[in-house]
């Protein structure tokens, strides 16, 4: 007797024609995903398309959503790789309903509705609430820094621009005078680009370098004109450090990217990396109530418009706004606690980070005492232990597990939507995880 297998057969054809309702089970994400799409208020993408009918027909909208939410919900955001699963992978067909749109459809649809699938965000979180899952009376305000779709290489100073202008003109010049001689170069040929665009996207560059730099005196000398009027009127040094007057030589330091100008080095624990910090409000459940993006580095003077962005996004949702805010030290700013606190809120912030074990010279007594001695009473110390099982482990999903590490968009705008469909697909897991956990 022969030994015992199932046996393949590839050239078997179907005796029944194919359902896609059997190709994933009923609990799949991409059931999920379907399910919720049918849900949502996509008026506004709808708003796009003609009504008359006229034209190439396009995908239908509610096609599209599902796919780009469960792709993001996956880890995948590549208008490429999101093209092949729909080829090769059979959640990604089910969720397109065995539709195969091309890779620059697809980018185009996330690209023409950014702001529309940013705005799902609010949808989300309105199911998430009617779900039982925000929990927002505590919330935990957090960052993490994510590289933007630019090179670092790319940064350059206000010499480096002048001179590559100057440079590639010069490049030009020759390079027309050899093809041209003494030619105009009006029988330019169409397949050769126009050799003014580059230079004109430099000047402007260098327009927006001048503006910054001169808006930057501007502050500066208001600053110390607000100092100076201070300390005249009360004979007192107002608190804190007096801006440091920088010499013009090091002004002129100061680099833009020329791919993506609104990025900047940003610090991680493991260096410099080009990109951006993108800001999250979490409550209990690892549920993202708010979701933003902030240029550079520190963290100080966000935290004020966090809140309010949360508060925003639980009224929009119909839930009840925080009573306490979380946040580590990176966020201290007076101004900041001080308004949280006249709004009613309970705030826990250190002054101090985790790694000082004597508190700064400048950050000793009055509100920064007070602070200290709140967080060590054991109320608020098991309050704020909340925070790192709140908002860490969300970003450890986020990077890790859906590999989410880099910005596929660049500007500050497309950026800041591209985080919102992030964390609205993040609530999306969590919802799906929910319901599988109820079933």
């Amino acid at each position: 007797m022969g030994q015992n297998f199932i046996v393949g057969d590839r050239d078997q054809g179907f005796l029944l024609p194919p359902d896609v309702r059997d190709w994933v089970e009923p609990g799949h994400l991409a059931w999920f995903v379907v399910e919720v799409v049918a849900e949502l208020d996509l008026a506004v993408f709808y708003a796009r398309y003609r009504q008359d009918g006229w034209g190439r027909a396009a995908y239908d909208p509610a096609v599209m959503v599902a796919l780009v939410l469960y792709a993001y919900a996956v880890g995948v955001r590549s208008a490429r790789v999101i093209e092949r699963r729909c080829v090769e992978d059979v959640a990604f067909r089910v969720v397109a309903a065995n539709l195969r749109p091309d890779h620059a459809t697809i980018a185009r649809f996330r690209a023409e509705h950014e702001q529309a699938l940013a705005g799902l965000f609010g949808q989300l979180l309105a199911m998430c609430r009617r779900a039982g899952l925000v929990r927002a009376r505590v919330v935990a305000v957090d960052s993490t820094k994510v590289a933007a779709n630019a090179s670092g290489l790319q940064n350059k100073t206000y010499e480096q621009l002048a001179r590559e202008i100057l440079h590639e003109a010069a490049e030009v010049d020759a390079a027309e005078d050899e093809l041209y001689g003494d030619k105009r170069g009006d029988e330019l040929p169409a397949e050769l680009a126009d050799p003014t665009s580059r230079r004109a996207r430099i000047r402007e560059l260098l327009d927006e370098l001048d503006a910054e730099r001169r808006a930057g005196q501007r502050q500066r000398q208001a600053m110390l004109e607000r100092r100076a009027e201070h300390e005249r009127r009360t004979g007192r040094r107002p608190p804190g450090r007096p801006p440091v007057e920088r010499p013009r030589d090091a002004e002129r330091v100061r680099r833009v990217n020329v791919s993506d100008p609104d990025s900047r080095p940003v610090k991680t624990p493991r260096g410099f990396i080009q990109g951006y910090t993108a800001q999250v409000v979490a409550a209990d459940g690892q549920i993202i109530v708010a979701a933003d993006v902030s240029v550079g580095s520190p963290d100080q003077g966000q935290l004020t418009p966090m809140v309010k962005a949360a508060q925003r996004e639980l009224d929009g949702a119909g839930a009840g706004g925080p009573q306490t805010v979380l946040a580590d030290a990176g966020y201290w700013r007076n101004r900041d606690i001080t308004w949280l606190a006249d709004q009613g809120l309970t705030v826990l912030v250190p002054p101090d980070a985790h790694t000082r074990t004597d508190p700064l010279p400048g950050k000793r007594g009055g509100p920064y005492q007070r602070m200290r001695d709140r967080l060590a009473a054991p109320e608020s110390a098991a309050l704020y232990r909340r925070r790192m099982t709140m908002i860490e482990p969300i970003f450890g999903h986020t990077k890790h597990n859906r590999r989410i590490e880099r910005f596929q968009r660049r500007g500050l705008a497309a950026v800041r939507a591209e985080w919102r469909l992030i964390a609205a697909t993040h609530n999306l897991r969590k919802l799906h995880n929910t319901a599988t956990a109820a079933a």
